[in-house]
């Protein structure tokens, strides 16, 4: 048997067979509540208490201004984004989840005429399959508005497929849009196959610059961190094993667009209208982006094309274009802290 399948199979265990409820971790790696938005939380009111209680996501990847809009969810497992996104989407919009074990996706479509009652539409469908080939699902290319992923891709043996195939089906302009686990340096192979390690997200996290280098070869060389949170290894025995490498806990955006490797400064000006209902008076692009209702900020070019190109575009004044070129832009973050905030610039 490969190491692959051997990989796939044993996540598919843990995941179908030993976890049970999100209290059977043993990590806070694939549970960060406390990351969800404030505008989020009220909206698991309306998901069925099954559907919380097999949630081992590690953060809130949901992005704002769905409305209407086609998203897929990678490794959707029982289905509590898929219906949280559900509500954000609409009536007009759709929401695709796939994932690969049996038992997670049968407790996610058991529940879906229940929710689909309690919505008052139906826009959720659930595949069976793999996040390294979505073409087994019917996901054409160009098809997908937004793609988002809790705590998932870590676990995949095949992370470079995984990207390739999100580039495939976004749209031009689409978003990337994925909390997940990241490591400080590269795991040794050893605990990479570790199934307790793999299945808490650990083994399987990549290291950050590794992920950079992904993306960077399939034309997506700007990568932005949203927000990140350190991992406690609060177990002796996986401290034990793993103890020497750093974990966090990062959400990442990324877009399907022609950026540039460096930060360029033209001369641009983004101003946020202040029109996307659950951000009112502000709107963070990033970790270093944050953009006050009314008030312009310079920006650099790929800061400019990811909101003037992107669904956000509506929402954005964009003055300048790329006429004239002012040389390098500083847009690194204030704070150094952390390697993936450190490496997660847009330089």
């Amino acid at each position: 048997m490969s190491t692959y399948i051997e990989i796939e199979e044993s996540v598919r265990h843990y995941y179908g067979q030993v976890l049970k409820s999100s209290n059977d971790l043993k990590t806070s790696a694939c549970c960060s509540i406390d990351a969800m938005p404030a505008y989020l939380k009220p909206l698991l009111s309306s998901l069925h208490p099954e559907i919380l209680e097999r949630f081992y996501g590690c953060g809130s990847p949901l992005p704002p201004s769905l409305q209407g809009k086609t998203v897929l969810d990678l490794g959707c497992g029982s289905g509590r984004d898929c219906y949280l996104l559900s509500q954000l989407v609409g009536p007009s919009g759709r929401v695709i989840g796939i994932d690969m074990t049996p038992e997670q996706l049968e407790i996610a479509m058991r529940h879906r005429d229940w929710h689909s009652e309690r919505f008052g539409y139906a826009n959720v469908e659930f595949f069976h399959g793999h996040i390294e080939n979505l073409a087994t699902a019917g996901i054409a290319d160009n098809s997908i508005d937004v793609v988002v992923s809790n705590c998932v891709i870590n676990l995949s043996p095949e992370k470079p497929r995984v990207m390739a195939e999100i580039f495939r089906v976004l749209k031009p302009g689409g978003e990337l849009y994925f909390s997940d686990v990241f490591a400080d340096r590269r795991i040794p192979a050893a605990l990479r196959q570790d199934p307790v390690l793999l299945g808490e997200c650990l083994g399987g996290a990549l290291y950050w610059e590794d992920f950079k280098r992904i993306l960077h070869d399939l034309g997506c060389p700007d990568v932005r961190v949203v927000k990140q949170n350190p991992i406690s290894l609060d177990d002796p025995e996986i401290a034990a094993k793993i103890g020497m490498v750093k974990f966090r806990s990062v959400t990442v955006r990324a877009f399907k667009l022609a950026l540039e490797n460096r930060c360029e400064d033209y001369g641009q000006v983004a101003c946020y209208l202040g029109c996307i209902p659950e951000h009112l008076h502000a709107f963070d692009l990033d970790d270093h982006h944050h953009f006050e209702t009314g008030r312009p900020l310079r920006v650099c070019g790929n800061t400019a094309d990811m909101l003037g190109k992107s669904r956000y575009a509506e929402h954005f004044r964009i003055l300048g274009d790329k006429s004239l070129h002012f040389g390098l832009f500083d847009c690194e973050p204030d704070s150094q802290s952390g390697s993936a905030s450190a490496s997660g610039a847009c330089c």
